[in-house]
């Protein structure tokens, strides 16, 4: 995986599916390497090791403070670490406290992407890209796996945190995303005046 620019925070989230799961649960209204370096940080200050049990078990005003020492996992780091939390105990009670559970059995991508949107925090969006993601950077591709990751399972797009494999790839998914957003905030304002019109 390369995500963040630290090989040593790439290097977990590679080996690890429940780092890779928690850097998707933070990634949003931060910068991806922001949200995808959290999992690591996380984990240093557990001792070493990124343990959803352990994390589950602790009192969740623990893990708050845990999570929000600077620099905090997140720009918005109490509201994160509660939703982390959510997801270790899904995980724990669940999946065994193995994260890849959620998906390695899974028969379809229908059904993998049905598992994720189950969890705390994860609707449609981003079940989609963590769908990708999984297919494109982890080989979990069972059939119609392209099918339920939407538009950001197709081959060669520069949509999301799936398609990002170096620097360059990284800066073709801001782009895109910039422009989807611009699009967006045009749309708006076409809405916004034609309402004035209206009236």
């Amino acid at each position: 995986m390369w995500l963040t620019g630290d090989a040593e925070a790439d290097a977990l989230l590679t080996d690890d599916d429940n780092a890779l799961l928690i850097g998707m649960v933070l990634d949003q209204q931060v910068p991806m390497e922001k949200a995808f370096t959290g999992p690591l940080v996380i984990a240093q200050r557990m001792d070493g090791r990124l343990d959803v049990g352990a994390i589950a078990a602790m009192p969740e005003d623990e893990f708050v403070a845990l999570c929000s020492r600077p620099p905090a996992i997140h720009r918005f780091p109490a509201a994160m670490a509660k939703r982390v939390r959510q997801v270790c105990a899904v995980v724990a009670d669940s999946y065994d406290g193995d994260a890849g559970n959620i998906w390695r059995n899974a028969s379809t991508g229908a059904e993998v992407r049905k598992a994720l949107q189950s969890l705390p925090g994860f609707g449609a969006d981003k079940a989609a890209i963590f769908t990708a993601v999984l297919g494109k950077r982890r080989g979990i591709t069972p059939p119609g796996w392209r099918e339920a990751a939407g538009s950001y399972g197709e081959e060669g797009s520069h949509r999301s945190v799936a398609d990002i494999v170096d620097a360059d790839s990284l800066a073709r998914v801001r782009e895109s995303k910039r422009s989807v957003k611009a699009a967006r905030r045009a749309a708006a304002a076409d809405g916004n005046s034609e309402a004035a019109t209206r009236r």
